[in-house]
């Protein structure tokens, strides 16, 4: 994002009462260092915070994303690098206001990941395409990124 001094107008102001949504996050994609799709959440749970609106918020990491809801052993031992995972404290962040963070899990079995390999409160749904499927049934709006 370019740094800009001149003035910005909101031309189309938004403000919900309720938000469901779903982010299906299948690959990074990355804004500087920082995956666009954790920005993004981090985005709107404030615009949700700032409407004191109700939420459903719910983000499914698989495919190739799915590293990022695993802890430091598991991460290392999945990216081939010491470093730990980069991103543990924005999911826990994320979680900590009331995000829902599922980890798909064919992407898990491909991978041979287990529950112990997960950060704290990552839950695992049967696979990302049903998970999907059926909170899209429930009302909830798919983003995908």
């Amino acid at each position: 994002m370019s740094e800009s001094k001149s003035a910005l107008f909101i031309d189309i102001p938004v403000e919900l009462q309720q938000v469901k949504s779903v982010h299906s996050i299948g690959s990074l994609q990355f804004e500087g260092d920082l995956p666009a799709a954790l920005f993004h959440l981090q985005l709107i749970t404030t615009d949700i915070a700032n409407w004191k609106a109700e939420s459903d918020v719910i983000v499914v990491f698989h495919t190739n994303a799915g590293h990022v809801t695993l802890d430091d052993a598991a991460y290392n031992a999945s990216r081939n690098i010491a470093t730990g995972n980069p991103y543990k404290k924005l999911v826990a962040d994320l979680i900590d206001i009331g995000v829902e963070v599922e980890l798909c899990g064919a992407t898990a079995k491909v991978n041979g990941w287990g529950n112990a390999d997960l950060l704290p409160r990552i839950k695992i749904n049967l696979d990302a395409m049903a998970r999907t499927i059926q909170l899209v049934q429930h009302g909830f709006v798919k983003i995908t990124e």
